[in-house]
């Protein structure tokens, strides 16, 4: 199985894939917004895709956002998108993109991978915690919606 960075060369599959993981979540179905999305972040730089393809079939993606620590005074990631097609489930895919995000937070001398997950999202949870992430127990986190 091979992770890769994805490009804006793959934006159909990642926006098929992205749509997905919003209805995954109980979002409207929304392609074009998806495809719109998924080509900012690609076109702006501000966020890292990597994916998981085989025989032209996307099976799955994580997007990565930077942020800072300050506490640390160093980079930091936020793994804020992690999906896998509901056909290439249980062969491995999450797992290796759980890996190559690890991989690539090392190698840009990142100092921590933070994430959430749905509190009903037990298999997410299994899998996060078996590649070694801790349940938040320190601090609470709190959102402003602005919308």
């Amino acid at each position: 199985m091979v992770v890769r960075e994805a490009t804006l060369k793959d934006l159909e599959g990642i926006a098929q894939l992205f749509n997905e993981y919003r209805k995954f979540y109980h979002q409207e179905d929304h392609i074009d917004g998806a495809r719109g999305f998924m080509r900012n972040r690609f076109e702006q730089g501000d966020s890292v895709l990597f994916m998981v393809k085989e025989d032209n079939a996307y099976l799955g993606f994580t997007q990565l956002y930077p942020t800072f620590s300050s506490i640390s005074m160093a980079k930091a990631w936020i793994l804020n998108d992690l999906y896998v097609h509901k056909d290439a489930r249980g062969k491995g895919v999450a797992a290796a993109l759980l890996d190559r995000a690890k991989a690539y937070a090392l190698e840009t001398s990142a100092v921590s991978i933070a994430l959430s997950t749905a509190p009903d999202n037990l298999p997410a949870q299994r899998l996060y915690e078996k590649h070694g992430y801790k349940r938040d127990e320190q601090f609470h986190h709190y959102e402003l919606g602005l919308v």
